[in-house]
């Protein structure tokens, strides 16, 4: 059945929130966190990894295909890591199974140093020369262009999980926001529509294209999955999640209420 023919629904809440410091490495949760209209949430993919040499000029910076960079789809080897990331020191640590590996101030060549060492060390194939953390001021590691959140429907999820026959974490999808309240699917059918909730709207603006690394277990690393593929059997397209840009910002919570508008 079409999003368009399964009805609509007023309200919809924030079921979980998520940033990823570093795009590629470990979802962080958070209770609340503040948005800033055209922006991403802070330090939302700030930083990269790129996959040996490459184009990323950081004087300059450009939007680049993931291609370019270190990531699940190719290196499902960084789900079998978890990363924490200091806001105030940017000192990103990197653990495996309960041991911490590598530590580093990515502000200092030294401290991206120690974490590019531990990725080479932790990526058996598929890389294409040393590791290099990149980073720009105000510059996000998207997967699209624009700055913008990831949003994605635990009704889509919970159906997804029916139709497979198996548990679907919701980390597979990378999403900045779990919303929860829609009928199934019906967020693909939201785009040209708003969210808002108290002073802050967002603008739901183009549907997500899901790749291979959905197909990845984002605890033990494993290719255990084939979404994708499975996406585009059943539904005749690989879309899985929406972008939403902010147009009016404020501090969100879990929890929090949206009203769907035009």
């Amino acid at each position: 059945m079409a999003p368009s023919e399964m009805g609509k629904s007023a309200i919809v809440s924030i079921e979980a929130l998520y940033r990823y410091p570093v795009k590629g490495l470990t979802p962080e949760p958070l209770e609340s966190v503040e948005l800033t209209p055209m922006q991403t949430l802070p330090f939302d993919r700030a930083y990269a990894i790129e996959n040996g040499p490459g184009p990323f000029d950081p004087a300059s910076p450009q939007h680049l295909q993931k291609i370019h960079f270190v990531m699940l789809m190719r290196n499902e080897e960084l789900a079998t890591v978890r990363s924490l990331f200091d806001d105030s020191t940017e000192t990103l640590v990197i653990s495996k199974s309960g041991t911490e590996i590598a530590r580093g101030d990515l502000r200092t060549e030294a401290g991206r140093a120690a974490i590019e060492d531990a990725i080479a060390r932790i990526v058996t194939s598929g890389l294409r020369g040393r590791p290099r953390v990149v980073v720009s001021p105000g510059h996000s590691f998207s997967d699209v262009a624009p700055k913008c959140l990831h949003l994605v429907s635990r009704q889509s999820l919970t159906a997804l999980e029916g139709m497979i026959g198996s548990h679907v974490d919701a980390r597979r999808f990378r999403p900045n926001l779990v919303i929860d309240g829609l009928v199934p699917w019906q967020e693909l059918d939201l785009v040209g529509k708003k969210l808002r909730t108290g002073t802050t709207t967002l603008e739901i603006f183009k549907r997500t294209e899901r790749c291979a690394a959905t197909n990845v277990d984002p605890e033990t690393g494993v290719r255990d999955m084939k979404i994708p593929s499975f996406l585009s059997k059943t539904l005749g397209h690989t879309d899985f999640g929406v972008y939403a840009r902010i147009i009016d910002g404020g501090r969100i919570r879990v929890g929090d209420t949206f009203e769907i508008a035009d």
